[in-house]
């Protein structure tokens, strides 16, 4: 027997409630129900019913094939089997058994146990768990074909083809601090649109991630042009005498930034890629001496697609939204421009290297290698959902997590030193990279892809002021930029084990 037994009925005669039954169950045809006692009213209808596996005074007890008495409480959980067993904690069943009007007076007469707790432990106890796997999340931005991908990095990479037919046009007569006549005004309006738009490319998702398409459009119908201003203005500051030329090729650096901008927020890459297409034209320069109005040409044709391209797309944030809705703090994408600027500085000093040739070769490897990078990201962040479903306990978490993170960052630098190999094989005259140049260039590559996985997870603070310090010691000491850029990767391997182990890092 399951406990201890009322040997004769309660001294206080007083009708039980209704028992639990599932929906729609009745009594046998034939079963008759308990009669009040003497001097005692009739019960109503519910309380003339008897649960399965309760045997109420009057009644005979239910038998097994063996003509013994079944246990209330087994016949109780297998009427029940399908809640105990998705339940996981036994004050679940209690709160079942309450709110049908179970009382302790009835538990303790019919189940003899002492109150709804404690039979709801017994019932917990004797039924096994069959909790069910929870459903694959529904494909997302987390969830980005490689090709989509790969597309990207092509279109981050192409725009460098613009230098290629720019360069007889921007060579000037005297460099300053050892770079070459123009660089000073390039680089300050490419900075600027990096820090730039990288705030205004997190303003723009927050809003699409918040569902609101047009107020996305808006923000960067307005934040756009204000970009392609600031990086002119910047780069026409900064320029020298005689780098007006260089300072021309920057503003129309900073418009297209914009207009890129704007195309790959809004999912439209093949329009961008499309734009791009007359950059093509500097493939023959690398042998050949172009005409200069063909190369004027090539540029401006390319320039214009893109402006075109991204005045087409914001046609939505014309329209005005739903008036009185607030947007997100503008604050708040302060950091993700920080992070442009810190982890810009660090590809700019990728690019300084022996030789010229040497030097865009890395930015080359390191542009393309976006794309893969991007998608490594989602594969990341795909595992980690499926053994946040799949595993039981956090310590198989931690290390599941770990090994994929080691795996998709070791991928990412593969994929890094393949295409500076190939780069290097398709420069004419490009040198092979020494082993200490390769080794920056891994540690660049590593604070990158690191850098973005925290920036995506939300710890774009402390992913930017790593990046931040790094890309500053480098440029105070040049000599310094390998233990830098080493310290930034080893920091940003710290701060992404602690934080990325943690199940509720990976919730969405």
């Amino acid at each position: 027997m399951s406990g201890s037994l009322w040997l004769k009925p309660p001294t206080t005669v007083t009708p039980l409630p209704a028992i639990p039954r599932p929906r729609g169950e009745k009594h046998a045809a034939g079963e008759a129900a308990p009669g009040p006692a003497a001097g005692e009213a009739a019960p109503g209808p519910a309380a003339g019913e008897a649960a399965a596996g309760a045997s109420p005074p009057g009644v005979a007890p239910a038998l097994d094939g063996d003509g013994l008495a079944v246990d209330p409480i087994d016949e109780l959980a297998a009427r029940l089997d399908d809640f105990v067993a998705l339940a996981v904690h036994p004050d679940e069943i209690a709160a079942l058994l309450e709110s049908d009007g179970m009382t302790d007076d009835h538990i303790r007469l019919t189940y003899g146990r002492a109150d709804s707790f404690a039979l709801a432990e017994d019932l917990y106890a004797r039924v096994e768990r069959r909790h069910t796997a929870p459903e694959a999340p529904p494909a997302g931005p987390w969830h980005s074909e490689l090709a989509g991908c790969l597309l990207r990095g092509l279109v981050f990479a192409l725009p460098g083809l613009a230098y290629v037919l720019a360069a007889p046009l921007l060579a000037g007569e005297h460099g300053r601090f050892g770079l070459p006549g123009g660089t000073i005004p390039l680089l300050a309006g490419a900075v600027t649109g990096w820090v730039w738009n990288q705030a205004l490319s997190h303003r723009a998702y927050t809003w699409l991630g918040l569902g609101d398409r047009p107020a996305a459009a808006r923000a960067l119908l307005t934040g756009a042009p204000a970009g392609a201003l600031a990086g002119a203005a910047v780069a026409f500051a900064v320029a020298a005498p005689g780098e007006l030329p260089a300072a021309l090729f920057a503003a129309g650096q900073s418009l297209y930034l914009a207009a890129a901008t704007v195309l790959l927020v809004l999912g439209r890459e093949r329009a961008l890629l499309l734009a791009l297409l007359p950059l093509a034209g500097a493939v023959p320069a690398f042998r050949w001496d172009l005409p200069d109005l063909l190369r004027g040409g090539l540029l401006l044709a390319s320039l214009t697609a893109a402006v075109v391209f991204a005045a087409l797309v914001l046609r939505p944030g014309v329209r005005r939204g739903v008036a009185g809705r607030g947007g997100p703090p503008r604050a708040a994408s302060l950091p993700y421009g920080l992070f442009g600027l810190g982890s810009g500085l660090l590809v700019l000093h990728a690019g300084i290297g022996d030789t010229l040739v040497s030097g865009a070769g890395a930015v080359v490897a390191l542009t393309l290698s976006m794309g893969p990078a991007e998608w490594l990201l989602h594969r990341f962040r795909g595992e980690s959902l499926t053994r946040l479903r799949t595993l039981s306990t956090a310590r198989e978490f931690r290390r599941a997590v770990a090994g994929t993170l080691v795996l998709c960052l070791g991928g990412y630098l593969t994929v890094l030193v393949g295409l500076t190999l190939t780069a290097v094989l398709a420069w004419p005259g490009a040198p092979w990279p020494t082993l200490p140049r390769l080794v920056t260039l891994l540690l660049i590559g590593t604070v990158l892809w690191l850098g973005l996985l925290l920036q995506a997870f939300g710890a774009v603070a402390s992913a930017a002021a790593v990046c931040l310090v790094a890309a500053a010691a480098q440029t105070v000491e040049p000599a310094a930029g390998p233990a830098a850029t080493g310290g930034a990767a080893a920091l940003l391997a710290v701060l992404t084990c602690v934080l990325l182990v943690r199940p509720t890092a990976h919730r969405a």
